[in-house]
């Protein structure tokens, strides 16, 4: 969804996004973590949606298939990546409520 875009590209501009798979990880099980949910690109490995949905799933955290490709992404945030932590509620909120949720930490998002 070409609206999702524009909302990484706010989180991005608004200092509210982490990328990669290990920065993400590493914040999605920090105690005290900010991560309101993670995006992941349609193009992502198999094993790595695997791996993060089971991250986020022990860790409490949504994760949601915008339905964008890492090439869309790397022309939004200018870095080639399909795993996306998003750090606020609100802006999280505003790209799963366009796409479908995969992992849902407590039905309250979707």
């Amino acid at each position: 969804m070409k609206n999702s875009l524009g909302t990484i590209g706010l989180c991005r501009r608004a200092g509210k996004l982490i990328f990669g798979f290990d920065a993400v990880k590493d914040e999605v099980m920090k105690p005290a973590s900010k991560v309101s949910g993670v995006v992941i690109a349609d193009d992502l490995s198999d094993k790595s949606k695997k791996e993060v949905n089971f991250i986020c799933g022990k860790y409490g955290k949504a994760v949601c298939a915008p339905g964008v490709t890492m090439d869309e992404i790397k022309g939004v945030i200018g870095k080639y990546t399909g795993i996306l932590g998003i750090l606020d509620d609100g802006l999280f909120r505003s790209i799963s409520k366009q796409t479908e949720t995969i992992n849902n930490r407590s039905g309250d998002i979707e």
